[in-house]
């Protein structure tokens, strides 16, 4: 059985959609390039912000750091509560801490940003700690703060597991070592995630939570 479940919070915890693409809005707005459609945008959740404006948008370094700089503007006052917690979260959270798991947050958002959501949102009663990158990129990928919150909790990787709706997060946990769970209620779905390397997969929360108990 594992001792440590490390979240994801955007399409995992949380819809964040719509706070993500109006911080890229106004990025590109200000920039004076073209908002691009929604089903664009949406590559904006997961990956790190750099890497969406510079890859999606073929920007040079320095103005791919400018966008960063301009989503944080809009994101960092009001784009991060434009965002709603998925039914059946509080009930997953709850039943994993009372069958006696630690519940993380593990973020590629800046950690600073996923304290006040889980705040703001009443799932801090349910998380013990925040991983998250900093504003200057350092662990913005998934399997350099998966490593990181590993030796900061003082675990080996088979007793934790994964839990996100992307890619990124199959791969950050594999790469070192943590099992992934894939969840099918966010931005990701069955193709991507199995792909990605996930052998274990829920529709629902609650079957989210059977599953990790079951591992």
């Amino acid at each position: 059985m594992k001792t440590t479940v490390f979240l994801d919070l955007d399409g995992t915890l949380t819809d964040s959609r719509p706070g993500i693409l109006a911080g890229a809005a106004h990025a590109l707005t200000a920039l004076g390039l073209p908002t691009a459609p929604s089903e664009v945008t949406t590559a904006f959740i997961g990956p790190p912000l750099y890497e969406c404006f510079r890859g999606l948008y073929g920007l040079d370094d320095a103005t791919s750091r400018r966008a960063v700089t301009l989503y944080r503007e809009y994101y960092g006052t009001r784009g991060l509560f434009e965002n709603t917690v998925y039914p059946g979260i509080p009930a997953m959270l709850a039943s994993l801490r009372e069958a006696g798991l630690t519940l993380c947050l593990a973020t590629g958002k800046p950690h600073e940003y996923g304290r006040r959501i889980v705040s703001h949102f009443g799932l801090d009663r349910y998380i013990s700690a925040v991983y998250g990158a900093e504003f200057d990129g350092t662990r913005g990928d998934k399997a350099a703060l998966l490593s990181y919150a590993l030796a900061d909790r003082g675990l080996a990787p088979k007793e934790a597991v994964m839990v996100g709706d992307r890619r990124f997060d199959v791969e950050g946990a594999l790469a070192v070592g943590v099992t992934p769970l894939g969840v099918l209620w966010g931005y990701g779905d069955a193709a991507e995630l199995t792909a990605a390397g996930a052998t274990h997969l829920a529709a629902t929360p609650a079957k989210a939570a059977a599953a990790i108990l079951s591992l």
